[in-house]
């Protein structure tokens, strides 16, 4: 609960922070032209990228094959184009890591095993288990 009320407060501080310190270097026009152009081109190849995930996992589909990565990646740009799509230099930065494949995969694994990692600390119950014959001819019979 903590670490969301720090996002929601400290990603638009630090975007704020960075569109000033960059405007005083560039100049208020071109920062404002920046951010447009930033948004305009990621979304561009977020569609590119989206259409390519699209068409991996609908190859995947035809093998008989569960598209599991291409989901994820799929949602992965998604969020990509939102982070994209919202103005300020860090969400783009994060947003353009996001689009490009092999970077995406390095921000799937490593999301994954934190996953995989709490996953495994679930409460486990382990116990014992025999193999009976089962007995039902013998009923039959009678």
């Amino acid at each position: 609960m903590n670490a969301i009320i720090l996002f929601i407060i400290g990603i638009p501080l630090v975007e704020i922070y960075l569109m000033i310190k960059i405007g005083s270097v560039i100049g208020a026009f071109n920062t404002i032209f920046l951010i447009f152009f930033t948004a305009v081109t990621g979304i561009y190849f977020a569609k590119l990228a989206g259409l390519s995930a699209l068409k991996s996992g609908f190859s995947q589909i035809l093998k008989n094959e569960i598209p599991i990565y291409e989901i994820i990646s799929g949602a992965a740009i998604a969020f990509a184009a939102l982070l994209l799509i919202i103005p300020g230099f860090l969400t783009d930065f994060i947003g353009f890591l996001l689009i490009f494949p092999p970077t995406r995969k390095i921000f799937i694994k490593t999301f994954s095993s934190g996953v995989r990692r709490e996953r495994n600390k679930e409460n486990i119950i382990e116990g014992d288990f025999e193999e009976t014959k089962n007995n039902h001819d013998s009923l039959n019979d009678k």
